[in-house]
């Protein structure tokens, strides 16, 4: 019999559009894709030579399940120059991606019925993550108007002695906005003057900033932990590197539950996330050029068509589109979307019922693909009036 954590799991309902849309492709359909949140440029030549050159080198072995000193140190050495902000490379566990990295950080901090603060809308896999460790999401509204920024005052109301955690994603999936450098300052002190929830912060789209600057909550805070990685900034996706930042008295919890279940992550990789930090940076500030591009014209397209973007967001790779007018099912219209006009977008449901009307649009795809894609949902639209 299946157990109840994960019969109660929800989909990831992203997944389910893109998987029927690739069994569109393969009945010979042209499809765009708007709906992943996956880079479409090649990963840079610097990480593919610094893989290759691991392999042929021998790298294919056990590393220390903290990961790699010189990737920590590289890691360390990242976040005091990008942040200003001092990282003992003890503090840090390499994990093969960031999701790993979120459960490590749950199961070391979760007792059964504590409760995790949440925006609501939210990364659409955050609520599974502290749910099958038997912690309690706990969701506070964002709205529109706010750029989807946390409201101070509605922390503060939700606080209570079962809560170990606030959650903070910036710049945020899937509304792509940030929050800002006085609201972080805020969350902080709030957090501390309790003396008790951790700030758990999702870093993983730092470095894809249009905007503005992006801030590290270690800047304002060493009550906290923060997750990142390689797959976004980098476009190294499927090479699956991330990493967690902790306080010092966590690490060795971290460690044993790492050692348990992962032993380590992928030494070849860890190499190349070394030549990502140190020797991609280049790459980095070309793929942000050509992003911003893209952001700007989708944005303008979708305002022209109708949709509802009150805040205009400046990070990460999405549009998280007002499309209440045209329905309040996000579910039913982006699959009618997908089979009537072949673009693939993502419902805002799938990020919280907060998230219920809107959809999430991304432009980690081409400006050709992004330009047809809005064609077709002007005819779309068009059609339905």
């Amino acid at each position: 019999m299946i157990s109840k954590r994960t019969e109660e799991m929800t989909s990831f309902i992203v997944m389910d559009v893109l998987e029927r849309a690739n069994e569109m492709e393969r009945e010979g359909l042209n499809i765009v894709h708007l709906e992943v949140g996956e880079p479409d440029f090649d990963t840079p030549s610097c990480v593919k030579a610094a893989a290759c050159k691991a392999l042929e080198d021998g790298h294919t072995h056990y590393t220390h399940s903290l990961g790699l000193f010189e990737l920590r140190e590289a890691i360390s050495e990242y976040y005091s120059k990008t942040y200003n902000v001092s990282v003992d490379p003890g503090q840090i566990v390499v994990t093969s991606g960031s999701s790993p990295a979120i459960f490590l950080v749950f199961s070391a901090l979760l007792e059964k019925g504590d409760h995790v603060i949440i925006s609501d809308p939210h990364y659409a896999c955050y609520p599974n993550f502290i749910k099958f460790v038997e912690g309690v999401p706990v969701t506070i509204p964002v709205y529109e108007e706010d750029g989807f920024q946390y409201r101070t005052e509605a922390i503060r109301e939700k606080i209570s002695g079962r809560t170990k955690a606030l959650f903070i994603n910036s710049p945020s999936n899937p509304t792509g906005n940030l929050l800002s450098e006085s609201r972080m300052r805020e969350i902080a002190a709030m957090v501390e003057k309790h003396n008790s929830p951790y700030i758990v912060s999702d870093e993983i789209y730092h470095g894809l900033v249009y905007e503005g600057k992006e801030h590290s909550i270690l800047e304002f805070t060493d009550h906290a932990f923060v997750m990142n990685g390689f797959s976004k900034a980098f476009a190294m996706t499927g090479l699956r590197l991330g990493y967690v930042i902790a306080p010092q008295e966590f690490v060795r919890a971290m460690q044993k539950i790492h050692q348990n279940f992962f032993i380590s992550a992928n030494a070849m990789v860890q190499k190349a996330g070394i030549a990502a930090l140190k020797e991609a940076a280049d790459d980095v500030a070309r793929m942000q050029k050509i992003y911003n591009e893209r952001r700007q014209f989708m944005i303008r397209r979708l305002k022209e068509l109708g949709f509802g973007i009150t805040v205009e967001p400046t990070g990460a790779f999405y549009v998280f589109a007002n499309a209440r007018h045209i329905s309040n099912d996000s579910y039913k219209l982006a699959f009618d979307i997908l089979e009537k006009a072949r673009v693939g977008v993502a419902p805002g449901i799938d990020f919280g019922q907060n998230g219920e009307g809107y959809l999430r649009f991304s432009y980690a795809n081409s400006l050709e693909n992004i330009e047809e894609g809005m064609d077709r949902l002007q005819r779309y639209l068009d059609k339905r009036v």
